[in-house]
């Protein structure tokens, strides 16, 4: 049976990824509504997570290590008083603060914050896809065992509380690529001295693009033409295209 090709399709679609799906499989359904042949997106989330996932059509896809590259937004609920090995919610419970942890004011909060702005250090979690030795970190931590992660520098260039409540606050976060906001809401924890992790995160912005202009999947699995809310290689930022393409007269 031959296999199914698609369409040569270019262009730049900012898909809303929905809970429960991996990023790899949103992009495929997407693919496929589209009737693409080819297709990448430009940064993991994780089947938890949801919000903006920027996927690359075609020609486009030349831009992919770009936006890869370039900073990312996100909306990150953190719940006070629980660690997980995870740092978020699919994890095992490694720690929890006191039957009588009254949760956390919000002046402690904003106090601690200053401390995360800026350029600062990340143990990268184990549960990542980061690699040592060509094996993942979480095949480590699968099998139990924990390896050294050297720490890396990150920016973190917005750091705000959107909402509080004692055991759980909203922070809205503009970060440089590579920073883990599980690992965020964990050292937050740890610093707080009750322990956190997240229980929701929905990316907002990957580079010049954001969530408000992307479209869900549901309602894109069902639009008679699906190819008309694409991003064209020439109505994309000029900033983003002049690297890879030069000049848009040459797209």
């Amino acid at each position: 049976m031959a296999s199914r090709r698609g369409q040569l399709i270019d262009g730049v679609l900012l898909l809303d990824k929905p809970e429960g799906l991996s990023s790899n499989h949103a992009l495929q359904r997407a693919k496929r509504a589209l009737d693409a042949r080819k297709a990448g997106h430009t940064g993991t989330l994780d089947p938890f997570a949801t919000g903006l996932l920027v996927c690359c059509l075609g020609r486009a896809t030349k831009l992919a290590g770009q936006l890869l590259d370039s900073d990312k937004g996100y909306l990150a609920t953190i719940q006070f008083g629980v660690e997980t090995d995870s740092g978020d919610l699919t994890g095992s419970v490694t720690a929890e603060a006191d039957s009588d942890f009254p949760g956390i004011d919000a002046q402690a909060l904003e106090a601690i914050l200053p401390e995360f702005r800026g350029d600062i250090e990340q143990v990268p979690p184990m549960h990542s896809a980061l690699k040592r030795d060509g094996k993942p970190l979480y095949k480590y931590a699968r099998a139990g065992i924990e390896v050294e992660r050297p720490p890396r520098q990150v920016t973190i260039h917005r750091l705000e509380v959107v909402s509080h409540t004692p055991r759980e606050a909203v922070i809205d976060v503009v970060c440089s690529k590579g920073t883990y906001i599980r690992t965020l809401a964990q050292d937050i924890g740890r610093r707080l001295g009750c322990g956190a992790h997240l229980t929701a995160l929905r990316r907002t912005r990957v580079g010049p693009f954001h969530v408000d202009d992307a479209v869900a999947l549901d309602k894109l699995q069902t639009m008679d033409t699906p190819q008309s809310i694409l991003i064209s290689l020439d109505d994309l930022p000029a900033d983003l295209t002049q690297t890879v393409f030069g000049k848009k007269d040459t797209l």
